[in-house]
């Protein structure tokens, strides 16, 4: 498969590379009505505007972009309507990601994040208003798009690959205290012709590897990440980030919230 035909495949739809859980419990899948086109998932992440107390997104933050859910081959259409939205006020966004996500279409939040120059952080946001209802009530409060009085919770969740990606593009970047980086490999998948040949699939994995590895570059990132991402799949089973590293391989720019 030509560098063309894989490009083409990649702005259908067709072609993804997904965050391999191996023995990681996933989240169950909300009971709220699919998002998006059609063949969308019920969990696709959403993005929505929630503001707090003064502080409650960091110094002087009152308001934030909440992002939620599993990231699937058109979520950046609904981040770029949302950065429109708000454009000229650049607040910050949080992330909070779940489920088997589309690591290229996480690489691709990361760059839009970093062309609008927005900051970012992790962690899930509890709205006010939904409190006591079903979640297809909250869903629907949500995809009205906000603002939404909230409060961010500590993480329960862990970072994961995809959350990473995301991260890595943001202009300043911080994790909330208690929060955790779980690293995981990934795998090539295909919509419409799922059982691709071994050569297709280890030919694939080694383009995207260095295609990963050129945007943490110039993210600032050390690639030594993606050593780490790359041993996961052998070894097949998360492995934990420590906070030690953090800083040291440039994740974050700054110290915990």
């Amino acid at each position: 498969m030509g560098a063309r035909s894989i490009a083409t495949a990649i702005l259908g739809g067709l072609l993804t590379m997904i965050a391999a859980g191996f023995a990681q419990a996933q989240a169950p899948t909300p009971d709220r009505p699919p998002v998006g086109g059609i063949g969308q998932l019920p969990d696709a992440m959403i993005f929505y505007v929630a503001r707090g107390t003064v502080g409650a997104c960091g110094p002087g933050c009152s308001e934030w972009i909440a992002a939620e859910g599993t990231v699937l081959w058109d979520t950046h259409k609904r981040l770029i309507n949302i950065l429109d939205r708000t454009a000229g006020r650049k607040l910050p966004v949080v992330i909070h990601t779940r489920g088997d996500s589309d690591v290229i279409v996480a690489m691709s939040l990361g760059r839009i994040l970093r062309s609008r120059g927005i900051d970012a952080t992790m962690g899930p946001t509890e709205v006010e208003a939904c409190r006591g209802k079903p979640e297809a009530d909250c869903f629907a409060l949500k995809r009205l798009g906000g603002p939404l009085d909230a409060k961010l919770k500590l993480p329960q969740d862990s970072c994961d690959f995809s959350c990473v990606l995301i991260l890595a593009g943001d202009v300043h970047r911080t994790l909330p205290a208690g929060a955790r980086i779980m690293l995981t490999g990934y795998y090539v998948y295909n919509r419409m012709a799922p059982n691709l040949s071994k050569d297709e699939r280890v030919g694939l994995t080694t383009r995207y590897d260095e295609m990963f590895r050129v945007y943490m570059r110039q993210m600032g990132i050390e690639t030594e990440l993606m050593d780490i991402v790359d041993k996961t799949s052998s070894v097949r089973r998360r492995i934990e980030l420590p906070p030690s590293d953090w800083m040291r391989l440039h994740l974050v720019t700054a110290a915990s919230l």
